[in-house]
């Protein structure tokens, strides 16, 4: 096996395996035995756990951020996507919500380090800051970015944005962290995330209809 391809499988069982039970309940031989290689052959690619923790937080980001590209939306990146959300219709946006929600749900690297932080966020005061920084403050200052340029072009209400991204983001981590605990209400979730962005839409174009 390739050096390249054994350290890809140390972070990819590490993760399942934090992901079920938690960083501080996995060891280092247990993440080799289930890559199939002995602890000592792990220290040649990982100085240790942290490391491992550390490379799959970066790996995740980078991950995330060349998938997330493929459907024009870069949360990392407001002025790029503020084009991609002018004039755009109810059904184009539903389509971008729907496929961030699903991707979130069924890539299954995004969906195990969703899991992994919400269990690691009560480790220590660091991992709790990521957390936050990663599912709360990023997406709601993004938003508020867009909805800003929104605002300023007169393209919707002239609302405070920070608040605007509070109520559009919050019903949809919710709706994720239901499917996250119940996979069986996925359907019921993406029905009332089509309804969320319906209702959301037509409230920030002042009641119009599409098209209107």
């Amino acid at each position: 096996m390739k050096q390249e391809d054994t350290r890809q499988r140390i972070l990819d069982k590490a993760l399942e395996l934090f992901s079920e039970r938690g960083y501080d309940s996995v060891s280092v031989g247990e993440i080799a035995k289930a890559v199939g290689i002995k602890a000592p052959s792990l220290y040649n690619h990982f100085p240790g756990k942290q490391a491992i923790f550390d490379a799959i937080i970066e790996s995740t980001a980078i991950r995330y951020e060349e998938d997330t590209d493929r459907i024009d939306i870069h949360v990392q990146d407001v002025q790029r996507d503020v084009p991609v959300f002018t004039e755009i219709t109810e059904h184009v946006l539903f389509e971008k919500v729907r496929q961030v929600f699903e991707y979130s749900l069924h890539d299954e690297t995004i969906s195990r380090f969703r899991r992994m932080m919400t269990i690691e966020q009560f480790r220590s005061p660091e991992l709790a800051a990521l957390y936050s920084r990663r599912y709360v403050e990023r997406v709601l200052n993004y938003h508020a970015g867009i909805f800003r340029a929104l605002i300023a072009s007169g393209e919707i209400c002239a609302e405070d944005p920070d608040a605007l991204a509070m109520m559009y983001v919050a019903p949809v981590v919710t709706l994720i962290s239901i499917c996250d605990r119940q996979p069986e209400r996925e359907e019921e979730c993406l029905e009332k995330l089509r309804n969320h962005v319906s209702l959301f839409f037509h409230m920030v174009h002042g009641g119009r209809v599409q098209g209107g």
